[in-house]
């Protein structure tokens, strides 16, 4: 019996993604790498899913086209089921998932969670655990949020955290591109959308006619890849935000994130584009700015 997902399934995913990036206008290197990976799963004589379970990503990274981050995305493919690249790249992204690493949070649970709370990293589920925003979410009562508490504080350990590293899950420390050069994405995507410069896809959260709306960007600074859309969270609709909150997603070398940026709506940064979490460095930057002029 073959081993689940076959070869040709994780093949296939990820031609799905070059598919997409292409129609997309992607960087046709990338797309290229893609469909490289593919023909690369789609005739390795074992079975990828069996490397990757005994293995981790690491014997992945040793085969013929396949770097750092397709080694990734097919680890993850194998353990969960699903892509959050290929999900992201169809407008479909799952809110929460990363909750679901928690023991006692499963996927509706871990929705209703970012939905409610508008989170999206397991600290700030540990600080919504203990200020009493957790407990309010229906289906966690206090026994759970407990239970809970007990949980996030071995997953954020110290000691936890080192686990990860030497799996290759978590690096030390960890790259991302500068304030500058994401508030400059955003300002390129917030551009074209608005002047229907953008291809668009049609997500498929909060989007029951199927209508084609959501511009995507994919472009790159200083060897970052950087896809852009407007935020389709329920959040996002129910405070009118669709068109304000600006979600990118980037990579280089294997290092893959994102970012959220906003316009501030108090503070001393009031009316001024914020990326989400980077508040001080964005402060600094605008300072600098103003002196220059």
């Amino acid at each position: 019996m073959a081993t689940k997902p076959t070869n040709e399934e994780i093949a296939e995913i990820l031609e799905q993604i070059a598919d997409l990036l292409e129609v997309q206008d992607a960087n046709p290197f990338r797309i290229q790498a893609y469909r490289n990976g593919a023909e690369t799963v789609r005739t390795a004589n074992d079975s990828i899913a069996k490397v990757a379970r005994e293995q981790g990503e690491a014997p992945l990274q040793a085969l013929p086209n396949i770097g750092k981050g397709i080694a990734r995305l097919i680890n993850s493919f194998v353990g969960n089921g699903h892509s959050a690249v290929l999900q992201r790249l169809q407008g479909e992204s799952v809110p929460g998932q990363i909750f679901t690493q928690v023991p006692g949070i499963g996927e509706k649970l871990a929705q209703r969670i970012a939905r409610e709370l508008n989170i999206s990293t397991l600290e700030e589920l540990e600080q919504a655990a203990h200020d009493g925003r957790l407990q309010r979410v229906e289906g966690f009562g206090s026994k759970r949020v407990r239970n809970i508490r007990v949980s996030l504080a071995g997953l954020l350990s110290t000691a936890a955290r080192r686990a990860r590293r030497r799996a290759g899950s978590e690096k030390e420390p960890r790259e991302q591109p500068d304030v500058a050069m994401v508030l400059d994405v955003d300002k390129e995507y917030r551009r074209k959308a608005e002047s229907d410069q953008l291809q668009k896809i049609a997500p498929r959260r909060f989007n029951p006619e199927g209508e084609a709306w959501l511009p995507i960007l994919h472009t790159e600074r200083d060897d970052w890849d950087f896809t852009a859309l407007y935020s389709n969270t329920a959040q996002a609709h129910k405070l009118d935000k669709t068109h304000d909150w600006v979600v990118l997603y980037y990579e280089r070398d294997g290092t893959e994130d994102q970012a959220t940026v906003v316009t501030e709506t108090q503070g001393p940064l009031e009316g001024k584009r914020v990326v989400r979490g980077r508040e001080a460095e964005c402060r600094r930057l605008y300072k600098q700015e103003q002196v220059a002029a």
